[in-house]
């Protein structure tokens, strides 16, 4: 070995001799998430997915209105196809009227006539009966216009119907696919893993039931509601026998007589605003913001709602989830 070479073996023989070696355990790395970490993951999935949900139930309704709205414009656009059919026949009628009273002019036949006095009354009808023929194209291009108008409208409802129809499989495809996430996340859990998950989760729903009082139609909805104590959540069902969050508060109030749309968001924007010290049975509180969810207020700082997937209609603590506000509908 050169001199050179035993220099640079002996200094780096040195160099390693020095160094330190740190092992970083990867256990951590790896380690399987604890039951809070899959509450809380399994939790936002579910929050997630009714996001989507309340989302969806929004483009359900308004699919529904431009479905009623594209079938009367369409019945528009059918009776006024009539109208111009009708009044294009008398239009051809007149065309064809003048083309046959055209072989002699005016002068013509004047001159020939026996009685001139008969024939300018005879010029004088027919001036008026020229000025009907202007009117009936005048009628016939104003009923053109309103059909193509009716026309443009129906073309307009059916591409926003596809767009709302199309964001409806969006939405629906979000909801099955944190739904599919969250079940996969419990599919993980071994069978005492699952048992302590299940008792942190019904550790938390444990919740001492207030005795409700309450008349009038804000009693009736509070009783319907209450009597779904125990029926499944499930995304976009508004009964009988399961619910989400809109459609069990539409129809308890529903109950009552009291007409609400099967949307949280546009359920917040009904009745009268309340604030949270002021809430009776009956009120309606809302959730995250922009609003996804609501529930019924039913008395001592308590609500009974249809929670999430995965869960049934339960009474909860008002502060459960971030309030963003509350409204009264009776």
């Amino acid at each position: 070995m050169r001199l050179g070479q035993k220099r640079f073996v002996t200094a780096l023989t040195g160099t390693c001799a020095a160094l330190t070696l740190t092992v970083v355990p990867l256990n951590n790395a790896f380690a399987k998430p604890s039951i809070e970490d899959v509450r809380e993951k399994v939790d936002r999935l579910y929050q997630q997915a009714e996001v989507a949900s309340e989302r969806f139930n929004d483009a359900r309704i308004l699919r529904d209105r431009l479905q009623q709205d594209l079938a009367s414009v369409k019945a528009d656009e059918v009776a006024q196809k009539a109208v111009v059919d009708r009044i294009e026949s008398a239009v051809d009628g007149a065309i064809a009227a003048q083309y046959e009273g055209q072989a002699l002019s005016a002068t013509g036949q004047m001159a020939i006539t026996e009685d001139p006095a008969s024939f300018l009354n005879q010029l004088t009808t027919l001036s008026a009966y020229n000025d009907v023929q202007s009117d009936t194209l005048a009628s016939y291009d104003r009923a053109q216009e309103a059909l193509d108008i009716r026309r443009d409208a129906v073309a307009d409802r059916t591409s926003e119907l596809a767009g709302v129809t199309r964001r409806l499989e969006k939405e629906k495809a979000e909801v099955e696919s944190k739904l599919a996430e969250a079940k996969a996340t419990l599919a993980k859990l071994e069978d005492e893993e699952m048992r302590k998950y299940l008792a942190a989760v019904s550790a938390g729903e444990n919740v001492a039931i207030p005795k409700v009082s309450a008349s009038g139609r804000a009693g009736l909805a509070v009783k319907f509601a209450m009597s779904q104590l125990g029926d499944p959540y499930v995304w976009a069902a508004a009964g009988p026998n399961s619910w989400d969050c809109s459609g069990l508060t539409m129809m308890a109030w529903a109950a009552a007589g009291v007409s609400l749309p099967h949307s949280s968001r546009m359920q917040s924007g009904m009745g009268s605003p309340v604030s949270i010290g002021a809430l009776q049975p009956g009120d309606l509180v809302f959730y995250y913001s922009p609003v996804s969810h609501v529930a019924m207020y039913i008395g001592g700082g308590k609500i009974v709602h249809a929670p999430h997937s995965g869960a049934n209609v339960e009474v909860a603590d008002l502060h459960r989830m971030p309030i963003t506000g509350a409204r009264r509908m009776g």
